[in-house]
């Protein structure tokens, strides 16, 4: 058995066609979603998200603004500028680039967001709002996995997930949203003992722990679906995941290559919830 991939790349294309489409629809109503994105210091890597978000709104029909300053701004200024985008009428996203500089508190910088704003599903607002179920903003990259896998039909009911990390991010809201689509969930970390004895029980696995190989072959029961979240490099430089790839793909059933996977379903979700931010904001204009 040679997996199916579930293509990120083109799953996105259509989901940002579909934004596309319904921003279209607001902009006839007076309404153009706002995303801003805000950029302090000048880490490499951020630089390339922050443009590829901007870029990604811009193609999509959506308004987006870019916010860059310097490593030394003060967490209070920053505070000053999340409250005053809070405060715009023209902003239904807001997106605080992380990391910030050390001197400064993430947490106390993301409860500084709306949660009305919240298109990063960072807040504890939100986060209380996915555990209860309430309507929210989910958290973009695990939001992305769940479309994948509603993309190729799977259903969850009934089935066995196991989540390898257990981040704020990621790993814990993953498990929130399995578990909503009644599937029986499994969180594993750094101290489970036995790793491969959960993942073999696994028919959905989602690794989600920034480590190479953490998931190999042997691991994997016949027939599971994989989902790779990881972003590593190998020795070569090339990027890749954190399950060995061409193990595992003679193994499942579906599984998601790095690049080209869940990657592109981040930024798409960010899309996606910027513009129910707007659509509500209209709703209660």
């Amino acid at each position: 058995m040679t997996a199916q991939l579930i293509d990120g790349n083109a799953l996105s294309k259509q989901l940002r066609g579909q934004v596309a489409e319904r921003a279209t629809a607001l902009k006839a109503r007076g309404v153009t979603p706002g995303l801003a994105v805000v950029l302090v210091g000048d880490n490499p890597a951020s630089q390339v998200y922050v443009r590829n978000k901007v870029k990604a709104c811009q193609d999509s029909g959506l308004h987006s603004v870019l916010e860059k300053y310097e490593a030394d701004m003060s967490e209070a200024d920053l505070l000053a500028r999340v409250e005053a985008l809070n405060n715009d009428p023209s902003i239904h996203g807001i997106l605080v680039q992380l990391p910030l500089p050390a001197h400064i508190d993430a947490q106390k910088v993301i409860e500084a967001i709306s949660p009305l704003k919240d298109v990063d599903g960072f807040h504890i607002a939100s986060a209380g709002a996915l555990m209860t179920g309430m309507p929210g903003f989910w958290p973009c990259t695990p939001y992305g996995c769940m479309k994948m896998l509603e993309s190729i039909g799977y259903d969850l009911k009934g089935k066995h997930a196991v989540v390898i990390g257990r981040s704020n991010i990621v790993g814990k809201p993953m498990a929130l949203m399995l578990l909503q689509k009644n599937a029986t969930v499994t969180i594993c970390h750094s101290a489970t003992r036995d790793l491969k004895a959960q993942t073999l029980q696994a028919d959905v696995i989602v690794a989600a722990v920034g480590k190479r190989n953490v998931l190999t072959a042997d691991m994997v029961r016949p027939g599971a679906v994989v989902l790779d979240v990881g972003m590593n490099r190998n020795d070569e430089g090339k990027l890749c995941g954190d399950v060995d790839f061409d193990g595992v793909r003679e193994v499942a059933s579906h599984i998601t290559p790095v690049p080209g996977g869940v990657g592109p379903m981040t930024i798409t979700m960010l899309l996606v919830n910027t513009l129910e931010a707007a659509e509500r904001a209209a709703a209660g204009a």
